[in-house]
């Protein structure tokens, strides 16, 4: 199936092992010195391992692969685990929550969410409407996804609390897909003119020409006019 999966890069690769620790499935491995992905069906798309990857070696690819195994993860842990894993809890999936019943599926399109994490090339950029929002925003508008993100590409960020040049990474996105609409969800505090400033950038840098507005959001989660 096509379908979002890491890709490592092992001539970047120092064989540091962090990304083996960061994913929990197992399906990184350290062969002859290098990180190498050795089972599709354990990696679940997630990104877990690219944050601590000191030299940049992972990204994300969109390519035919075996579908995330759940299952056959949780098998193996158990079997790592030995006969002390009978006496533990078992893990809850994705789907599971402890008292609380899900009600309905998310309307996130595709994953990962986060500007620096997300890939500048990929098929769900094709002919979308483009949200780029705020870190902050979700949690103060109740009805964010009803309201701004729901059929939307979504990518999120606070350019204070995180590295790297957003401008730099949203210029690529435009530049290198057909996004036919681009939609800047900040909030009102100075730290937000950072979004506003890169998505300022990146339509002028892209030389693309296509509609895009900002909406402005106050610290009550109010639309300021």
């Amino acid at each position: 199936m096509l379908r979002q999966i890491i890709c490592i890069d092992e001539d970047k690769c120092v064989g540091c092992g962090l990304c083996t620790k960061a994913c929990q499935e197992g399906a990184i491995a350290l062969v002859d010195g290098k990180a190498r992905l050795v089972r599709d069906d354990y990696c679940d798309g997630l990104g877990n391992c690219l944050p601590v990857c000191p030299t940049g070696a992972i990204s994300f690819e969109e390519r035919e692969g075996l579908a995330y195994d759940e299952k056959a993860v949780l098998a193996r842990k158990k079997m790592e685990e030995g006969p002390a894993a009978e006496k533990k809890p078992v893990p809850l999936t994705r789907m599971q929550t402890t008292g609380l019943q899900v009600k309905e599926a998310s309307s996130l399109k595709q994953w990962p969410i986060k500007i620096q994490l997300a890939p500048v090339q990929a098929k769900f950029y094709e002919g979308a409407k483009l949200l780029i929002a705020a870190d902050c925003s979700a949690f103060v508008y109740p009805d964010f996804h009803k309201d701004f993100s729901q059929g939307s590409v979504l990518l999120v960020g606070c350019p204070k609390l995180e590295e790297g040049d957003f401008g730099k990474k949203l210029t690529a996105i435009i530049k290198e897909n057909a996004i036919k609409e681009v939609h800047l969800l900040r909030m009102e505090v100075n730290c937000c003119g950072g979004l506003e400033r890169a998505l300022y950038r990146a339509m002028e840098d892209s030389k693309k020409i296509i509609p895009w507005h900002i909406t402005t959001l106050t610290s009550a989660g109010v639309i300021k006019k």
